[in-house]
């Protein structure tokens, strides 16, 4: 069996009660680090499985967090969108030790790479214009 290796992050009191910090990856989206009231510590890519939201600016209550765009519920454990909204973030695997917080880093590197948030902004029409004298 081959050992994980590990990436230190921060340290558990680095991370907000019930909030979150981000880290920046090489390639692809930050990953958010949650904690919640228990100092329990959760990962997930920073990305909303419906808008593409950044759920590190969400509320964390239990072990989930609210989109800070539209309000779905995203558990921390699984990343799994709650009933009855549908989807799923990727998580990436989380290791306390003597209160630091470590990320896997083989998932760092290679996980979701390729996932792009959305751009947001009004949808752009082409205009025809009018033949002369019309309009």
């Amino acid at each position: 069996m081959i050992a994980s290796a590990w990436t230190l992050i921060c340290r558990v009191e680095d991370i907000p009660v019930l909030g979150s910090r981000r880290v920046e990856r090489a390639r692809g989206l930050d990953v958010a680090v949650f904690r919640n009231d228990q100092d329990e510590v959760f990962a997930l890519l920073d990305r909303c499985p419906h808008k593409g939201g950044p759920l590190s600016q969400g509320i964390v209550f239990g072990t989930s967090v609210a989109c800070p765009l539209h309000n779905w519920t995203i558990g921390l454990c699984t990343g799994q969108a709650a009933a009855p909204d549908e989807g799923c973030t990727p998580k990436f695997t989380v290791k306390v030790e003597d209160g630091q917080v470590f990320l896997d880093a083989s998932e760092l590197a290679t996980q979701a790479t390729d996932l792009t948030r959305p751009i947001a902004g009004p949808a752009r029409r082409v205009l025809s214009p009018l033949p002369l004298g019309e309009g």
